[in-house]
């Protein structure tokens, strides 16, 4: 097997990924196809980022539209991302990964503070990191940088 072109890589899944073929939702089959992809980029020594969407269960900015606040709206779509973090720590785990959730929002008992460092050392210590609730702030739109 030849050496890996990266040491650390940053997956991102949208939400509709792990819908699969369902409207919405969590499909287990495509979770577990996932979950086989990853055991086998993280089995080649490569460090595993992932960064999770909530877009399968619920959209902050379909809620704003109906009229609901925009900031709760939004606050909703992170805990999705939650539910699809805590399946994909789940389907992971099975097939012999460590596995760490991290979240912006505080949810202690089940997943840990995202503080960079601590994230970095996770990956150090072979360990996949799932990243949930975005930067943790509702109604966040990405400043373009001006040059």
């Amino acid at each position: 097997m030849q050496k890996p072109k990266y040491k650390r890589v940053v997956l991102k899944l949208s939400g509709e990924a792990l819908a699969g073929s369902e409207a919405y939702g969590i499909d287990h089959k495509t979770l577990l196809s996932i979950g086989e992809q990853v055991v086998d980029v993280v089995k080649q020594g490569v460090e595993v980022a992932i960064v999770v969407g909530g877009g399968n269960i619920w959209r902050g900015v379909a809620g704003s539209a109906q009229g609901m606040d925009r900031a709760t709206a939004d606050y909703m779509g992170m805990l999705a991302t939650e539910i699809n973090a805590l399946a994909l720590q789940d389907a992971l785990e099975k097939q012999g990964l460590e596995v760490r959730v991290m979240t912006a929002i505080e949810m202690k008992e089940i997943a840990e503070p995202y503080i960079r460092r601590r994230a970095i050392r996770h990956l150090e210590n072979g360990r996949v990191v799932i990243f949930a609730a975005g930067t943790g702030n509702p109604f966040f739109l990405p400043i373009p940088l001006q040059l």
